[in-house]
């Protein structure tokens, strides 16, 4: 088993006119990188996309949640397993989450701010006091407080971490004891060209208009541009298996995070897009020593008058930041492969990267080279 070892996921995806992404005023994000401007995508976007692709498929139990309602979550939890009614549930909850000291907010219940735990860990503290909530309910405010000390409430929510929080990690600035160092680093998706940012300006007309009536019963002005996008992050296979307990679930956590990273898609404006795409190339590395974002392949803006589409010139320049690193450093993978839905006739992406395969024979190579390091850890 090495002592560390990451799992990298370099992937080019064409989106087309879009607003995935808004900034304070509406548009979408930027990115000055190259001396041109850029589409930009941020990490926090990309990662609640691949936290609601990867939850999707989970049984509900090992799914996970991020809210400043955890209170309100726990106490609808209590109701459903013992019949409480909906104050003392409320009251039961609010002593059982006081020990911890999470900060309240502006509403009452509310933390202060989002919390990201995993819905078996609720379930877990409902654990400790389901066969006793009669006599916990039965004593005053005092008496209530100081019992409810005495139970590992917090124990509950360090151990037993679903594959979102050990993924993705947990911060909590004022009880560092609840912290959860994520194992997946996720880059800010950057266009691979410049980017020119248009505005949409459109009217909606009142269907209940009598004939002859005129003018729009609304209008307004939608920012949108069209890219072809490098997305990168990696996972950290020992953190991650530190995070599970488990060699055995870190094997499966990342391939689990494979096909959600892959599949994912921020849904900024969708309905008025309907901007869902496939990538054009995922390409998969596994390495011992450390990550490596291959994003200086685009520091030149790839030319968007290219004949050959700006996206397949993107993935011959991915192609070749690749074995430059690799000859510059000395420092190959101990695994790669790809997928792809180029035509590959100058035979440099599969020079670089191997055979083109099918997503699924992808992700089935990943287990195997991750399951040899970690499956018995």
């Amino acid at each position: 088993m090495p002592n560390h070892q990451y799992v990298e996921f370099h992937i080019l995806q064409t989106v087309p006119p879009a607003n995935l992404n808004r900034d304070d005023q509406g548009n979408p994000k930027e990115a000055f990188y190259g001396g041109v401007r850029r589409s930009r995508v941020s990490s926090q976007a990309w990662k609640r996309a691949t936290r609601i692709e990867f939850d999707k498929d989970l049984p509900k139990e090992e799914r996970s949640t991020r809210t400043k309602q955890i209170a309100k979550q726990l106490a609808g939890r209590l109701k459903t397993r013992t019949k409480l009614d909906t104050e003392q549930a409320n009251r039961l909850a609010g002593a059982l989450l006081a020990p911890l000291g999470i900060t309240g907010g502006r509403r009452d219940g509310d933390t202060a701010y989002l919390l990201y735990y995993g819905y078996g860990q609720l379930d877990a503290i409902v654990d400790l006091v389901a066969d006793q909530v009669e006599q916990l309910t039965g004593l005053d405010d005092e008496a209530l407080r100081e019992t409810a000390e005495g139970l590992e409430v917090a124990d509950k929510l360090k151990r037993g971490h679903p594959m979102g929080v050990a993924l993705f990690g947990r911060m909590v600035a004022d009880i560092s004891g609840l912290n959860v160092d994520a194992a997946a680093q996720v880059a800010h998706a950057l266009s691979t060209h410049q980017a020119v940012q248009e505005s949409d300006y459109y009217t909606a007309v009142d269907d209940a208009n009598e004939k002859g009536e005129t003018g729009a019963g609304m209008i307004g002005r939608i920012g949108f541009n069209s890219a072809t996008l490098y997305r990168y992050a990696a996972v950290g296979m020992h953190q991650l298996a530190e995070n599970l307990g488990s060699g055995a679930a870190a094997v499966d956590a990342v391939g689990q995070f494979a096909r959600a990273f892959a599949l994912s898609m921020p849904t900024g404006h969708i309905t008025s897009f309907a901007h869902r795409t496939r990538p054009s190339l995922v390409v998969v590395t596994v390495r011992d020593d450390q990550p490596v974002n291959l994003v200086s392949a685009f520091e030149r803006p790839v030319p968007t008058n290219t004949d050959a589409g700006i996206a397949a010139a993107s993935a011959d320049r991915l192609a070749d930041e690749y074995q430059r690193s690799v000859r510059q450093w000395g420092d190959e993978p101990v695994y790669t492969a790809v997928s792809h839905a180029f035509d590959d006739g100058k035979g440099a992406l599969a020079a670089a990267f191997g055979a083109n395969l099918a997503f699924q024979e992808l992700v089935a190579g990943l287990d195997k080279v991750v399951s040899r390091a970690w499956k018995q850890a």
